[in-house]
């Protein structure tokens, strides 16, 4: 479902004539989580559309209110919904990604939507062969009972700290968990959980397509849910495209890279690698 403020966006976007930067947030955040980067971008002359999945609701308040709007929703779903508003913008975009965020990125970039893209921190998709013990626990709050696959599961402040904010202090890391935890689909953890075993996952990548376009990943170095293991077996997979690719590591960082106090960083590495190509 398209909302009013997602179509406001992309009629903003194609108004100004400007390259588009499409942000795609992850599980348990909301598309307000890219409001800074927002910012930044279009300061760099860019203009940003951060539309949520199917379903968001406006506010963290809402979210929490009415978890089960979450609930189902699946990687191809999400990926086909942000195929569509893809295509209604008139310039090829720059799409931006963190955490399932970042495994869709690859996903539209596989499909060859995107001009130039970057995955923080992003979910594995299948060929990704590494499970290490944080990741895996980092998401026991979902895969622990197979009933969350139907189910919209929050994250307890422990869970949080754990999976997005190790890396802040507790002070800091309880802000976050105040101002941007929301429920989150379980469907798409299982998905990626199970993509090596599936050969008709959703969780997959074309990594060939020559119409990619340029790809950074970017890991936190401290992340415990998608730790550079992850990040660098991604890249693995990528980097025999024939458009350029890149991973960098970010010294000190967490999965909550993208909306703590060291978000500037990483949206700064991010826009050099972009400047480049678009």
């Amino acid at each position: 479902m398209t909302t009013a403020h997602d179509v406001e966006q992309i009629e903003s976007a194609n108004a100004a004539g400007l390259t588009p930067v499409v942000f795609i947030h992850g599980l348990w955040l909301l598309p307000s989580s890219w409001d800074r980067w927002a910012t930044v971008f279009a300061e760099a002359g860019f203009a940003p559309v951060a539309p949520g999945w199917p379903d968001d609701p406006e506010t963290v308040a809402e979210a929490n209110a009415h978890p089960e709007v979450f609930a189902n929703k699946t990687v191809g779903q999400v990926a086909d919904h942000y195929e569509e508003l893809i295509g209604k913008l008139v310039k090829k975009p720059v799409v931006v990604g963190h955490s399932f965020g970042g495994l869709l990125t690859q996903i539209l970039a596989g499909r060859g939507l995107s001009a130039v893209s970057v995955a923080i921190d992003p979910a594995p998709f299948r060929g990704v062969l590494p499970l290490p013990i944080s990741a895996l626990r980092a998401s026991s709050a979902v895969l622990g009972n197979p009933a969350n696959r139907h189910r919209a599961v929050p994250l307890t402040y422990d869970q949080f700290r754990y999976a997005f904010a190790n890396a802040v202090t507790e002070e800091e890391a309880k802000e976050l968990y105040e101002t941007y935890a929301v429920p989150a689909a379980g469907a798409p953890l299982f998905q990626a959980a199970a993509a090596n075993l599936n050969p008709w996952t959703e969780a997959k990548v074309d990594t060939d397509n020559p119409a990619r376009g340029p790809l950074l990943i970017i890991s936190g170095e401290k992340d415990h849910t998608v730790p550079w293991s992850i990040a660098n077996a991604s890249y693995k997979q990528q980097k025999d495209n024939q458009a350029v690719t890149e991973i960098v590591e970010i010294p000190g960082r967490g999965h909550a890279l993208t909306i703590d106090s060291g978000w500037r960083e990483v949206a700064d590495t991010a826009l050099a690698f972009v400047k480049r190509f678009a």
